[in-house]
């Protein structure tokens, strides 16, 4: 059954690949179909390499917290502890920044920032000396908005402590000890292996190559491992807690401290831990991280209290939607857990139109405007990624969003269609921010 909804899938969303990895009732169920690259086609399996992106993020979580377990370094301290001269517009920050603000994206600091630093072993210092000029959009610590820069900068701490480059580290403590032969970092490690690239689906889901491939090295500890749907599924499996590899079973009680709520997590998850995004589906806590570069996405769940995982890796830009419509089956049929759909709230039409207006954030702008008893979201790509420089990417349709809340809206149609949404108000009760997709967006008009 699973195949056969992967096929689905795949028809609806135009993606031109896509592997699958599960972990139910102590088996590990992989299944994959299409082709790496519509030019240069090569049939796609459990061991292809597709880049994971953000699901990067919870790496270098991982690794930092197996360091503070050796006490080579203390999350809760100030990074200028490590790294003396890091400096933000904001003196208070950069002063205040721990590792757990970077791991809880609550730094504050303007964090979708892809600077390309170059390819030397000094790329993290380049950028992290860069950093000095990004601007404080809230308060340290106050407001949950997606960070990528804060895992940038997490990694530059890794490599003071450890005295290495980042991807040694990670190499070292998990790569290898949990045999994950085929992860890698740089395209150079890839080449002679069968590797995905990226695609953009069009309305027509015709399949275009995206280009470029590559990440810039400063976003590694971001957002730049390159793994199979079998070595990730062994990652997982890690994660709920299982001897991998013959090394022992894992510290649970520090991984298991990773997946406790430490921060608000608005329109990803209920809460965020250690990089960990948290949410109940039908009662049961589920522990994500999903991950997106140029035409190439990957989700990755756990269930811990039913030892189930899945992780499902494409690369088509639409791969967003095919992971949340394969997630949500996946989980009901394998763990018969699905959540609810929300009700719909009226608004009278002058409530409606106080959201409406235009909000801008460094991906992306979006226009508000009122629809019926809704509001309609009209996305515009800035461009910024995935290097600061690269222009904007297609804009996609409109979406449809409701309210199911005092300030909480839900997606219920288009291509964001099951995601969330939150108004955030500033002292005097006015609209300062629409958080969607993670981040922060600050109305402008």
């Amino acid at each position: 059954m699973l195949d056969e909804q992967l096929h689905k899938l795949m028809a609806t969303y135009g993606a031109p690949g896509v592997a699958v990895g599960v972990w139910h009732d102590g088996e590990a169920i992989f299944t994959a179909a299409g082709v790496t690259n519509v030019d240069h086609p090569l049939p796609v399996d459990a061991d292809t390499l597709f880049q994971i992106g953000s699901t990067t993020k919870t790496f270098t979580a991982t690794v930092a917290m197996q360091l503070a377990q050796a006490d080579k370094l203390e999350l809760n301290a100030p990074i200028r502890r490590y790294l003396p001269a890091f400096r933000l517009q904001d003196e208070h920050a950069a002063a205040n920044a721990t590792l757990t603000h970077c791991f809880t994206h609550t730094g504050g600091w303007l964090g979708d920032y892809f600077d390309d630093t170059g390819d030397g072993d000094d790329a993290l210092a380049r950028y992290v000396d860069a950093m000095a000029g990004l601007p404080q959009l809230t308060p340290l610590g106050r407001v949950w908005s997606y960070n990528n820069a804060g895992f940038s900068l997490a990694g530059r701490v890794i490599e003071r402590v450890t005295g290495q480059p980042f991807e040694e580290t990670v190499h070292e403590l998990l790569f290898a000890p949990l045999g994950m032969e085929r992860s890698f970092f740089f395209a150079k490690e890839v080449m002679t292996h069968r590797a995905a690239v990226g695609h953009v689906v069009d309305e027509a889901l015709k399949p275009t190559v995206a280009l470029p491939w590559a990440l810039a090295r400063s976003a590694h500890p971001a957002g730049g491992i390159i793994s199979t749907a079998r070595d990730q599924l062994r990652y997982a499996r890690f994660h709920l807690g299982h001897d991998v590899a013959g090394q022992g079973a894992p510290a649970r009680v520090a991984l298991l401290g990773m997946q406790k709520p430490l921060a608000e997590a608005g329109s990803m998850a209920d809460a965020v831990g250690l990089s960990w995004l948290l949410r109940k589906v039908g009662g049961v806590q589920t522990v994500a991280h999903g991950g997106a570069t140029n035409g190439q996405l990957s989700a990755f769940l756990l269930v811990p209290e039913r030892d189930f995982a899945i992780t499902v890796l494409t690369n088509a830009n639409r791969g967003r939607e095919l992971h949340r419509d394969l997630v949500d089956w996946a989980l009901a049929h394998y763990l018969g857990l699905r959540d609810p759909e929300p009700a719909v709230l009226a608004r009278t039409p002058e409530e409606l139109a106080d959201v409406a207006g235009r909000y801008e954030a460094r991906l992306s702008h979006l226009e508000v405007t009122v629809r019926e008893q809704g509001l309609r979201v009209h996305t515009t790509p800035q461009g910024g990624f995935p290097h600061k420089d690269s222009p904007a990417g297609p804009t996609p349709p409109p979406s449809e969003m409701a309210f199911v809340g005092v300030d909480r809206l839900r997606f219920v149609a288009g291509p964001a269609k099951g995601g969330r949404a939150e108004i955030l108000r500033d002292e005097a009760g006015r609209i300062e921010w629409l958080r969607v997709g993670g981040r922060i967006h600050r109305r402008v008009g």
